[in-house]
Protein backbone atom coordinates (compact mmCIF):
# COMPACT_ATOMS: atom_id res chain seq x y z
CA UNK A 1 0.00 0.00 0.00
CA UNK A 2 3.06 2.43 0.95
CA UNK A 3 4.80 2.07 -2.57
CA UNK A 4 1.25 2.78 -4.25
CA UNK A 5 0.75 5.93 -2.16
CA UNK A 6 4.27 7.01 -2.62
CA UNK A 7 3.56 6.56 -6.69
CA UNK A 8 0.38 8.40 -6.84
CA UNK A 9 2.16 11.23 -4.77
CA UNK A 10 5.36 11.37 -6.83
CA UNK A 11 3.76 11.15 -10.17
CA UNK A 12 1.21 13.98 -9.15
CA UNK A 13 4.24 16.22 -7.81
CA UNK A 14 5.93 14.92 -11.79
CA UNK A 15 2.64 16.37 -13.66
CA UNK A 16 2.57 19.65 -11.39
CA UNK A 17 -0.60 19.05 -9.05
CA UNK A 18 -0.54 20.85 -6.24
CA UNK A 19 -2.49 18.60 -3.67
CA UNK A 20 -2.77 21.45 -1.13
CA UNK A 21 -4.80 23.58 -3.55
CA UNK A 22 -7.02 20.69 -4.74
CA UNK A 23 -7.70 19.94 -1.54
CA UNK A 24 -8.47 23.56 -0.34
CA UNK A 25 -10.60 23.63 -3.38
CA UNK A 26 -12.64 20.74 -2.75
CA UNK A 27 -13.34 22.04 0.76
CA UNK A 28 -14.39 25.47 -0.63
CA UNK A 29 -16.98 23.52 -2.57
CA UNK A 30 -18.15 21.31 0.06
CA UNK A 31 -18.34 24.76 2.00
CA UNK A 32 -20.53 26.39 -0.40
CA UNK A 33 -22.77 23.30 -0.70
CA UNK A 34 -23.57 22.72 2.94
CA UNK A 35 -23.94 26.70 3.25
CA UNK A 36 -26.55 26.61 -0.19
CA UNK A 37 -28.24 23.07 1.81
CA UNK A 38 -28.55 25.25 5.12
CA UNK A 39 -29.80 28.52 3.74
CA UNK A 40 -32.58 26.87 1.65
CA UNK A 41 -33.85 23.68 3.03
CA UNK A 42 -36.70 25.76 4.69
CA UNK A 43 -37.25 28.81 2.98
CA UNK A 44 -39.19 31.19 4.85
CA UNK A 45 -41.00 34.32 4.49
CA UNK A 46 -38.76 35.86 7.21
CA UNK A 47 -35.71 34.48 6.30
CA UNK A 48 -33.77 33.15 9.43
CA UNK A 49 -29.77 34.09 9.99
CA UNK A 50 -28.39 31.73 7.16
CA UNK A 51 -31.53 32.27 4.59
CA UNK A 52 -30.98 35.98 4.97
CA UNK A 53 -27.27 36.05 4.56
CA UNK A 54 -27.15 33.95 1.31
CA UNK A 55 -30.21 36.02 0.06
CA UNK A 56 -28.42 39.42 0.75
CA UNK A 57 -25.06 37.92 -1.41
CA UNK A 58 -27.46 36.52 -4.26
CA UNK A 59 -29.74 39.44 -4.06
CA UNK A 60 -26.34 41.60 -4.53
CA UNK A 61 -25.12 39.61 -7.53
CA UNK A 62 -28.29 39.84 -9.36
CA UNK A 63 -28.49 43.46 -9.07
CA UNK A 64 -25.37 43.68 -10.44
CA UNK A 65 -25.87 41.88 -13.16
CA UNK A 66 -29.17 43.18 -13.99
CA UNK A 67 -27.53 46.93 -14.06
CA UNK A 68 -24.53 45.25 -16.01
CA UNK A 69 -26.45 43.22 -18.53
CA UNK A 70 -30.05 44.33 -18.50
CA UNK A 71 -32.53 41.62 -18.57
CA UNK A 72 -31.68 39.75 -21.12
CA UNK A 73 -28.46 38.89 -18.75
CA UNK A 74 -30.88 36.65 -16.25
CA UNK A 75 -30.14 33.54 -17.98
CA UNK A 76 -26.32 33.62 -16.97
CA UNK A 77 -27.25 34.52 -13.54
CA UNK A 78 -26.25 30.97 -12.54
CA UNK A 79 -23.21 30.82 -13.92
CA UNK A 80 -22.23 34.56 -13.11
CA UNK A 81 -23.14 33.81 -9.51
CA UNK A 82 -21.20 30.24 -9.37
CA UNK A 83 -18.24 32.08 -10.23
CA UNK A 84 -18.74 35.36 -8.09
CA UNK A 85 -19.44 32.71 -5.27
CA UNK A 86 -16.66 30.47 -5.69
CA UNK A 87 -13.90 33.18 -6.22
CA UNK A 88 -15.26 35.08 -3.20
CA UNK A 89 -15.03 31.95 -0.93
CA UNK A 90 -11.70 31.08 -2.45
CA UNK A 91 -10.24 34.87 -1.95
CA UNK A 92 -11.47 34.96 1.53
CA UNK A 93 -10.32 31.05 2.85
CA UNK A 94 -6.66 32.20 2.25
CA UNK A 95 -6.78 34.55 5.57
CA UNK A 96 -7.15 31.66 7.62
CA UNK A 97 -3.99 30.36 8.64
CA UNK A 98 -3.59 26.75 7.69
CA UNK A 99 -5.37 27.55 4.64
CA UNK A 100 -4.55 28.58 0.87
CA UNK A 101 -6.12 30.77 -1.44
CA UNK A 102 -7.48 27.88 -4.33
CA UNK A 103 -7.00 31.78 -6.53
CA UNK A 104 -3.65 31.61 -5.53
CA UNK A 105 -2.91 29.42 -8.51
CA UNK A 106 -2.88 30.02 -11.83
CA UNK A 107 -3.99 26.84 -12.67
CA UNK A 108 -7.55 27.40 -10.80
CA UNK A 109 -7.46 31.34 -12.07
CA UNK A 110 -7.14 30.34 -15.49
CA UNK A 111 -9.87 27.11 -15.38
CA UNK A 112 -12.84 29.88 -14.50
CA UNK A 113 -11.11 32.67 -17.45
CA UNK A 114 -11.53 30.05 -20.15
CA UNK A 115 -15.02 29.22 -19.23
CA UNK A 116 -15.77 33.01 -19.63
CA UNK A 117 -14.21 32.90 -22.78
CA UNK A 118 -15.81 29.85 -24.19
CA UNK A 119 -19.43 30.86 -22.53
CA UNK A 120 -18.74 34.44 -24.31
CA UNK A 121 -18.02 32.92 -27.96
CA UNK A 122 -20.95 30.41 -27.89
CA UNK A 123 -23.17 32.69 -26.56
CA UNK A 124 -22.32 35.35 -29.77
CA UNK A 125 -22.29 31.88 -32.25
CA UNK A 126 -25.63 30.97 -30.98
CA UNK A 127 -27.52 34.17 -30.85
CA UNK A 128 -25.94 35.91 -34.40
CA UNK A 129 -25.25 32.43 -36.11
CA UNK A 130 -21.51 32.36 -37.67
CA UNK A 131 -22.06 36.28 -39.02
CA UNK A 132 -21.17 36.94 -35.15
CA UNK A 133 -17.44 35.89 -36.95
CA UNK A 134 -17.66 39.57 -39.05
CA UNK A 135 -16.73 41.36 -36.20
CA UNK A 136 -13.22 40.26 -36.74
CA UNK A 137 -13.08 41.41 -40.00
CA UNK A 138 -13.30 45.12 -39.73
CA UNK A 139 -16.06 47.17 -40.86
CA UNK A 140 -14.69 47.05 -44.49
CA UNK A 141 -13.12 44.24 -46.59
CA UNK A 142 -9.88 46.45 -47.27
CA UNK A 143 -9.26 46.69 -43.20
CA UNK A 144 -9.45 43.11 -42.90
CA UNK A 145 -5.79 42.28 -42.62
CA UNK A 146 -5.29 45.08 -40.38
CA UNK A 147 -8.18 44.28 -38.11
CA UNK A 148 -8.38 40.50 -37.77
CA UNK A 149 -4.65 40.46 -35.98
CA UNK A 150 -5.95 43.09 -34.24
CA UNK A 151 -9.32 41.55 -32.81
CA UNK A 152 -8.25 37.75 -32.57
CA UNK A 153 -5.33 39.62 -30.22
CA UNK A 154 -7.99 41.39 -28.13
CA UNK A 155 -10.20 38.38 -27.52
CA UNK A 156 -7.22 36.26 -26.85
CA UNK A 157 -5.94 38.99 -24.02
CA UNK A 158 -9.11 38.29 -22.37
CA UNK A 159 -8.43 34.98 -20.62
CA UNK A 160 -4.95 36.65 -19.66
CA UNK A 161 -6.11 39.50 -18.53
CA UNK A 162 -8.93 37.61 -15.79
CA UNK A 163 -6.15 34.44 -15.21
CA UNK A 164 -3.22 36.64 -14.10
CA UNK A 165 -5.12 39.48 -12.28
CA UNK A 166 -6.91 37.63 -10.26
CA UNK A 167 -3.82 35.31 -9.53
CA UNK A 168 -1.44 38.19 -9.36
CA UNK A 169 -3.58 40.08 -6.54
CA UNK A 170 -4.76 37.03 -4.65
CA UNK A 171 -1.12 35.67 -4.26
CA UNK A 172 0.47 38.97 -3.56
CA UNK A 173 -1.99 39.07 -0.90
CA UNK A 174 -0.58 35.63 0.61
CA UNK A 175 2.72 36.10 0.30
CA UNK A 176 1.97 39.69 2.42
CA UNK A 177 0.36 37.76 4.69
CA UNK A 178 2.76 35.27 5.76
CA UNK A 179 5.70 38.06 5.54
CA UNK A 180 4.00 40.08 8.05
CA UNK A 181 2.62 37.32 10.63
CA UNK A 182 6.57 36.11 10.02
CA UNK A 183 7.94 39.43 11.08
CA UNK A 184 5.35 41.13 13.54
CA UNK A 185 3.41 39.82 16.65
CA UNK A 186 0.02 38.28 15.82
CA UNK A 187 -2.38 41.98 16.75
CA UNK A 188 -0.17 44.04 14.46
CA UNK A 189 -1.61 42.26 11.02
CA UNK A 190 -5.40 43.38 11.79
CA UNK A 191 -4.96 46.19 9.08
CA UNK A 192 -3.05 43.63 6.76
CA UNK A 193 -6.67 41.45 7.12
CA UNK A 194 -8.94 44.10 6.68
CA UNK A 195 -7.62 45.29 3.46
CA UNK A 196 -7.14 41.38 2.43
CA UNK A 197 -11.01 41.00 3.04
CA UNK A 198 -11.81 44.44 0.93
CA UNK A 199 -8.91 43.16 -2.05
CA UNK A 200 -10.76 39.78 -2.11
CA UNK A 201 -14.60 41.33 -2.33
CA UNK A 202 -12.96 43.75 -4.97
CA UNK A 203 -10.97 41.51 -6.86
CA UNK A 204 -14.40 38.87 -6.84
CA UNK A 205 -16.45 42.00 -8.50
CA UNK A 206 -13.76 42.93 -10.97
CA UNK A 207 -13.92 39.15 -12.23
CA UNK A 208 -17.62 38.83 -12.22
CA UNK A 209 -18.32 42.61 -14.42
CA UNK A 210 -15.51 41.74 -16.83
CA UNK A 211 -17.38 38.44 -17.47
CA UNK A 212 -20.53 40.23 -17.38
CA UNK A 213 -19.39 42.63 -19.90
CA UNK A 214 -17.71 39.82 -22.32
CA UNK A 215 -20.88 37.70 -22.18
CA UNK A 216 -23.38 41.43 -23.07
CA UNK A 217 -20.55 41.96 -25.80
CA UNK A 218 -21.47 38.68 -27.64
CA UNK A 219 -25.45 39.00 -27.21
CA UNK A 220 -25.34 43.09 -29.22
CA UNK A 221 -26.57 42.46 -32.02
CA UNK A 222 -24.48 45.25 -33.44
CA UNK A 223 -20.68 44.07 -34.23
Amino acid sequence: MEPLIFFHTTWLKDVGINMTIVFNTLFVMLLLSIFSFLATRRLQVYPGRMQNIMEVIIGGFDALLIDTMGDKGKKFFPLIATLGLFILTSNLIGIIPGFESPTANINTTASMAIVVFLSTHIVGVSMHGFKYFKQFLGPVWWLTPLMLPIEIISHLSRPLSLTFRLFGNIAGEDIVLAVVLLLVPLLVPLPVFILMVFTSIVQTLVFMLLAMMYIAGALEAEH
